[in-house]
């Protein structure tokens, strides 16, 4: 496929946001930038969300990841259904209540001064690793397949990406999302299930045998019951529950958009109709994963690479056409190399949908939390020299961040996102719910040291663990935010000790 005609594509994408963005962010303020004015439609707020809550890395990781996990993704994908009614039922009633702008001001009415600061790190450190990983993934993509024919760097292919999303959002902030995102979950949806009717008509499969075909298929196989594995259903399932209240119920980038409806009563439904809409995406993207496998398969384009022991080989888990690569590229290689122009050119707009849904609601996001959180002055004083300075900062440290990332990362993308949200998820995860489910009082001086120690321990507890045989998997961040609530028990029994003595 002719590489001009990418790019070509590429840049009238850019050029749309970019019209979006001017047309959504006039008359824009501070209020504008962080809530939205409080005015946003919830139907269109749970349709965009889907997009911002999948991103590059359910576009191409979750099919890639198929080849060696088959569907046990979805096991965490049902686990999400019971996350979604804990944030609708506890934290959004709790957020509206409070009339919140950032989520983590109630970690400072709550418990103190250092509690919310710590909260208010913890999410920027948090999502300065989820949006480098996702950032990365599709930079790899446009770098490999796109830029690099001519002549463009890795380092560029980052800088021109988070410029070019700086550039739209900047003004309108969460006001201009709300209406990118739709227009992004729409690409990323139409690429997916235009990928999927080619595979099926040029493999002459009809619906009813594509379906017979993928289920009877290695790749479909779910559901796993081998205890000391880490995709152990119960594991997974609790993972995937914990996993979404802390990625979206305690996060302020997937919260903003939330807290920009109307009432309390439409972000909840809101939330109820998104979830719902995640389980059936998130199987057509399984199913997609195993669609491209087979026809891998089939046109004699290669597949999994496997050791004499038939093991998949990790520096090199997948060979299509003589050549290297890592599960991750199998979807853009096929779109690539061996799809049509019209689903090559559907894959590209699925992939920048799927990749700046998530980006540019980040940046807002960390924008917003360091402006509120951090700033030592009220939100509705905070001029917007200020805010465009925060802004271009934060976009310097992604860029910094996923050139680090470019040679540290050999791991299915989703695998490491997920690892990472367990170490930095994990303390706001034991905060939130020891705030929200007891009266207790922790001494706040000691919540920061807490917070550090948690993830520390959870690290060397489950280093010792994999030592003698047993995975925790994903379900490091439930140990996480275990020790971090054991943490605030001991510093309530100081707090309690220390105001009797006086």
């Amino acid at each position: 496929m002719s590489t001009t005609l990418l790019l070509s594509c590429v840049i009238g994408y850019f050029i749309l946001l970019i019209i979006i963005g001017f047309i959504t962010s006039r008359k824009s303020d501070n209020n504008s930038f962080f809530i939205g004015n409080r005015n946003s439609n919830w139907a269109l707020v749970a349709y965009g969300m889907i997009g911002a809550s999948l991103s590059g890395v359910t576009f191409i990781s979750v099919p890639g990841a198929v080849g060696t996990g088959a569907w046990s993704y979805l096991q965490m994908v049902l686990g999400y259904v019971l996350g979604y009614l804990v944030i609708a039922k506890v934290l959004l009633p709790l957020y509206y209540k409070m009339n919140l702008t950032s989520i983590y001001t109630y970690l400072k009415n709550r418990f103190g001064f250092w509690s919310y600061k710590t909260g208010s790190v913890y999410f920027l450190i948090s999502r300065i690793i989820g949006a480098s990983f996702r950032l990365f993934l599709v930079a790899m993509v446009l770098d490999r397949f796109i830029l690099s024919q001519y002549g463009i760097s890795f380092e560029m292919t980052v800088a021109i990406t988070i410029l070019l999303i700086w550039i739209y959002s900047f003004k309108g902030g969460i006001k201009t999302i709300v209406w990118t995102d739709t227009l992004q979950t729409t690409f990323m949806l139409v690429s997916a299930i235009a990928v999927i009717f080619f595979i099926a008509s040029d493999l002459d499969w009809g619906a009813s045998e594509t379906i017979k075909k993928v289920l009877a298929s290695s790749y479909s196989k779910t559901f796993h019951w081998d205890f000391s594995a880490g995709s152990h259903f119960v594991k997974m399932f609790l993972s995937g529950m914990l996993i979404t209240i802390v990625m979206t119920g305690l996060d302020q980038d997937m919260m903003q958009k939330n807290l920009s409806c109307k009432n309390i009563g439409d972000a909840q439904k809101n939330i109820y109709w998104m979830s719902s809409a995640l389980v059936i995406v998130n199987i057509l993207f399984l199913a997609l994963g195993a669609m491209l496998y087979l026809y891998a398969e089939q046109k004699g384009i290669g597949g999994l690479n496997f050791d004499a022991t038939g093991a998949v080989v990790g520096d090199c888990n997948l060979m299509l056409d003589g050549d290297c690569y890592k599960k991750d590229q199998l979807f853009p290689f096929l779109s690539v190399n061996h799809f049509p122009p019209f689903v090559g050119v559907c894959f590209i707009l699925g992939l920048m949908a799927a990749a700046y849904s998530s980006a540019d609601s980040a940046l807002t996001a960390l924008t917003t939390s360091f402006c509120v959180d951090i700033l030592p002055q009220d939100e509705s004083e905070i001029p917007k020299k200020t805010r465009y300075l925060v802004h271009i900062g934060f976009s310097v440290v992604l860029l910094i961040v996923i050139i680090i990332f470019k040679n540290l990362s050999d791991d299915s993308v989703v695998n490491n996102l997920f690892k990472a949200a367990g170490y930095t998820y994990g303390p706001l995860l034991g905060m939130f719910f020891f705030g929200i489910f007891t009266k207790m009082k922790p001494k706040d001086v000691l919540i920061p040291i807490i917070c550090i120690a948690a993830p520390i321990l959870t690290y060397f507890i489950d280093a010792a663990l994999a030592a003698g045989g047993f995975k925790l998997g994903f379900l490091i961040l439930l140990l996480n935010g275990l020790l971090t609530w054991i943490g605030l028990y001991i510093a309530t029994l100081i707090n309690n000790s220390t105001l009797e003595a006086k």
